[in-house]
């Protein structure tokens, strides 16, 4: 567990001693913070128009503020998740100190553990910048915190199966621009494979929409917490990981 905690500070420390983390976490609450401006201008703008009409208005924060926000993190980590994943490897490649890291005493697994949860923590940051807006929520409504929890507790899941996605994507090559772009062409096509089951009824389009991490997010964002989407996501997450792990042991001996 020491060999992975000194792994994972490497790594953070990597990020944070160059631009790059403070720009990936500006960017993502600007956006995100647009995302949160539109959503409860919206909100409002229905309010008013009920009210200036007469007509009841529902006031439902969480499905009509919450649950889009959510949605939208997901669409923005799409974007961000490779940006973080895509230096694990290729940059130790590059530099050539992957050779250090296959020939140290330290293990595969802790290495690769130790890179992923860095990775995973990075993201998490970003959806800590998040709750900055979420809080005038709390100050000037009433949502329920509960589903807002279990919510960000499946973003965290999904990302962290993409994340060891792009981990193995990033021990195959020395190009962090091509670890990036691939990365972002698998998490694509594992976010769309859903829209199959919208025209073919079949069992591979079935298959292929199980496949889809939009459809184990769904639950999530509804404030469920469904354990065969949690398998799924863990489920990912091993595959990814393990993946990794024989890459890794491709490297050792080949150096």
């Amino acid at each position: 567990m020491r060999n992975i905690w000194i792994i994972c500070r490497k790594e953070l420390r990597s990020y944070f001693v160059s631009p790059v983390a403070y720009i990936l976490l500006v960017m993502f609450a600007l956006i995100f913070g647009f995302f949160f401006w539109n959503s409860l201008g919206y909100f409002v703008n229905l309010a008013m128009e009920a009210t200036m009409e007469g007509e009841q208005f529902a006031m439902n924060v969480g499905e009509q503020v919450v649950r889009p926000l959510l949605a939208n993190i997901n669409v923005i980590g799409l974007f961000f998740i490779p940006l973080i994943t895509m230096r694990l490897f290729a940059e130790e490649k590059r530099s050539g100190t992957i050779e250090l890291l296959t020939t140290s005493p330290i293990t595969d697994l802790q290495v690769i553990i130790g890179k992923w949860l860095a990775a995973l923590i990075m993201y998490a940051l970003m959806l800590l910048s998040t709750v900055i807006d979420l809080l005038f929520l709390f100050r000037y409504g009433n949502p329920d915190w509960k589903p807002l929890v279990v919510g960000y507790l499946g973003l965290l899941l999904q990302a962290g199966g993409l994340i060891a996605i792009g981990t193995f994507i990033s021990t195959l090559t020395r190009n962090q621009i091509i670890a990036g772009a691939v990365t972002f062409g698998v998490c694509l096509m594992l976010w769309v494979l859903g829209w199959v089951s919208q025209y073919e009824s079949s069992l591979w389009a079935q298959v292929l929409a199980y496949m889809c991490v939009i459809t184990h997010f769904e639950s999530f964002a509804k404030g469920v917490l469904d354990s065969k989407d949690v398998i799924f996501d863990l489920t990912v997450i091993f595959l990814g990981l393990f993946f990794t792990a024989r890459s890794m042991e491709s490297m050792r001996w080949r150096s």
